[in-house]
């Protein structure tokens, strides 16, 4: 198990009123070492100001899951999708073989939201889909069947136990609180990256919030 804490994160942001703290490689930063986990390329921390937002950019051959964690995301894209996502929202964007959107703060309060992306199997460029899940209640899988990937939310009291997925890659972010994982307190914005271990778990250390990725699979290029 390899631990990423916040602050070791790759700090970028375009345009005014916009913060990002990037996991992986990311525009212009570039690690190969730290490129991706299992199918995940990208978990990016967003924190917009009101008023801010991501001009109209293109995506390709990308699966983009959108959780936030507090305020309102207003996403526009070119499948004809408006919408307004919410603390406890999944909003997935499929980008097949192409689409544009946008991603702004419309409203009075900062937005924050972490926007991951993994990367889809071979013969997966079918036209670009949308869909936001509201409201999802703990328990409830998340699954994205072109990556082989299951995302689990976990909203936990204060010393209560999660079992994490038997997978190939698990990575597990810590939204909100602390949670304990063999001998490792993860905090806001901290994430373990845990391969192959089986029967473990995670502890809230007070009330806690945990995005769980489980992984089947890895990236076929070419």
């Amino acid at each position: 198990m390899w631990i990423q804490r916040s602050g070791a994160r790759y700090p970028g942001g375009e345009g005014a009123g916009i913060e990002t703290r990037h996991a992986f490689s990311f525009s212009g930063y570039y690690d190969p070492g730290n490129v991706r986990f299992g199918s995940l390329v990208a978990c990016n921390e967003e924190r917009l100001a009101p008023g801010a937002g991501f001009a109209e950019h293109p995506h390709r051959d990308m699966e983009i899951v959108t959780w936030v964690v507090e305020g309102e995301l207003t996403h526009e894209d070119s499948t004809g999708a408006r919408t307004v996502v919410r603390p406890g929202d999944v909003q997935r964007l499929s980008a097949g073989s192409g689409v544009r959107h946008t991603e702004r703060n419309a409203g009075a309060e900062p937005l924050t939201f972490v926007q991951m992306w993994l990367v889809p199997g071979p013969g997966s460029a079918t036209d670009p889909g949308y869909e936001v899940v509201r409201g999802i209640a703990d328990g409830t899988p998340y699954a994205l069947e072109r990556t082989e990937a299951v995302l689990h939310v976990r909203r936990l009291a204060d010393g209560e136990r999660t079992a994490l997925p038997d997978a190939p890659w698990v990575y597990a972010h810590a939204v909100r609180g602390a949670a304990r994982i063999e001998g490792e307190t993860l905090g806001p914005g901290d994430a373990a990256r845990i391969s192959g271990a089986e029967r473990l778990e995670a502890r809230a250390e007070g009330p806690a919030e945990l995005l769980i990725w489980e992984m089947h699979a890895e990236p076929v290029y070419g």
